[in-house]
């Protein structure tokens, strides 16, 4: 069936970042007493949530070494807490437990929480992190801890779930969601603008383009003929030369098939979100073989959506995108893009390492769609940022999920009003040199 359309806003993609912008645009168009009925238009090739979103682990947090991360995951937190049961969130609270290697860098991310208002706690010392982690849990037992930093905010979200309430609040505005639609390419006017979003099932026309389509970021860059390669300036005034603009990374995620009420603290309250970051010899929990020297981290949380305790560990660098391989990368028919045996013997032998509880539970590891591919710019870290004059690119660098808040403020600067936490995440600063700093973390967005 043939849908030819107009809309004043076009979006690309059902996912976090496309559902939250259209709903936000909607609340601006109401606040100026105009519906979005007929205005706002989201585009999906599958449907709501059927990517990344959909199968994300829902960790929401504002643990960032950098300090325009941490500032923009705050905004991001509060727009979680607005409205807990309508986007399937627990604010559960999250914890970065690290080695020394990591100490003095947590302790900045400490101090910095405390200059922006954002409630948490800081432990330094071996035998008071012990201490600390036994007076919740009882059976804590990782060696080499040396800080932890215990964010009371934050927390985790039900996928799909919250995927599904953002698309109900969208649609009691006026916006259109269209499912089962494939962009293939756009057409532009005399200035370059996009004027047309061409579809598998017709051509919409529109006055503004919004694109939030997460891994598939690749294939809509290069419809709008952006650069496949880039010039970044270091911060030495050195330029290093036609760096790709894209890379992947393989999520390795997975569940415990175990009951969530087994990660509860000794108050039975549910645990918040854990995230170990060790550079400790990891041995496997099976046969007690060593499984790495180097520096490791996992994630980790009981989840009912799931049905046991979810979470995952550092990605693997692939050399595909999600439109080049022959499988659904999210699909449970791809599980060489989710999940693999080496992934899940370390991560529940990462389990077992922390907490004794979770020794000898490899046999109840569960297979399951969970994971895939993520798209990464240059330096790992989001592209906020207008195009052609009119195409507002949203590249998420595989941050995406827990920045709920982030369309919020692409809506409000659609509307002119610039955002101050938007700034540092601008296209230019590869050329200018504005880099954001990097941490000691296994973890490519941290």
């Amino acid at each position: 069936m043939k849908i030819p359309l107009d809309s004043t806003y076009v979006v690309i993609g059902a996912g976090v970042h496309g559902l939250s912008t259209a709903y936000h645009l909607a609340l601006q168009l109401q606040s100026r007493g105009q519906s979005a009925e007929g205005k706002i238009i989201v585009l999906d090739k599958t449907g709501v949530g059927a990517g990344a979103s959909g199968i994300a682990c829902g960790v929401i947090r504002n643990n960032y070494y950098q300090p325009a991360m941490r500032e923009l995951m705050a905004h991001s937190v509060s727009v979680w807490d607005s409205d807990p049961e309508g986007f399937s969130y627990h604010p559960v609270g999250y914890m970065q437990i690290s080695p020394a290697v990591m100490e003095e860098q947590v302790a900045g991310i400490y101090e910095e929480q405390k200059a922006i208002g954002y409630e948490s706690s800081f432990i330094q010392g071996v035998n008071e992190c012990s201490d600390y982690m036994n007076l919740m849990f009882g059976d804590w037992q990782a060696v080499g801890i040396t800080s932890i930093l215990h964010e009371k905010l934050g927390g985790y979200a039900n996928n799909k779930a919250s995927m599904d309430g953002l698309a109900g609040k969208a649609r009691a505005l006026g916006v259109r969601i269209l499912e089962g639609v494939s962009v293939t390419g756009f057409e532009r006017d005399a200035t370059g603008a996009v004027s047309s979003v061409v579809t598998d099932r017709g051509n919409i026309a529109c006055t503004y383009l919004i694109v939030g389509a997460g891994p598939w970021i690749k294939s809509i860059w290069d419809m709008l003929e952006l650069p496949n390669s880039i010039d970044i300036k270091g911060p030495g005034e050195e330029w290093i030369r036609e760096v790709p603009m894209w890379k992947f990374w393989c999520l390795q995620e997975g569940t415990l098939g175990v009951d969530p009420n087994l990660q509860r603290t000794l108050k039975g309250d549910l645990a918040p979100v854990i995230h170990v970051d060790s550079d400790a010899p990891l041995f496997s929990d099976i046969d007690g073989s060593l499984i790495t020297e180097e520096m490791w981290g996992i994630y980790y949380k009981p989840d009912f959506n799931f049905g046991g305790v979810q979470g995952g560990a550092a990605p693997n660098r692939v050399d595909t995108d999600p439109d080049e391989v022959e499988v659904d990368p999210y699909g449970p028919a791809s599980p060489e893009y989710v999940v693999n045996d080496d992934f899940a013997r370390l991560w529940v032998s990462c389990l077992a390492h922390c907490q004794k509880r979770f020794e000898g539970t490899f046999p109840q590891y569960r297979d399951e769609r969970s994971g895939g591919l993520g798209a990464f710019t240059p330096d790992n870290f989001p592209i906020f940022d207008v195009f052609c004059s009119n195409c507002y690119v949203i590249a998420d660098s595989n941050h995406g999920y827990k920045m709920i808040g982030v369309g919020k403020l692409v809506a409000e600067e659609i509307m002119g009003h610039t955002s101050s936490l938007l700034k540092p995440f601008r296209f230019s600063r590869y050329a200018d040199g504005s880099l954001h700093p990097t941490s000691n973390s296994p973890f490519p967005w941290s």
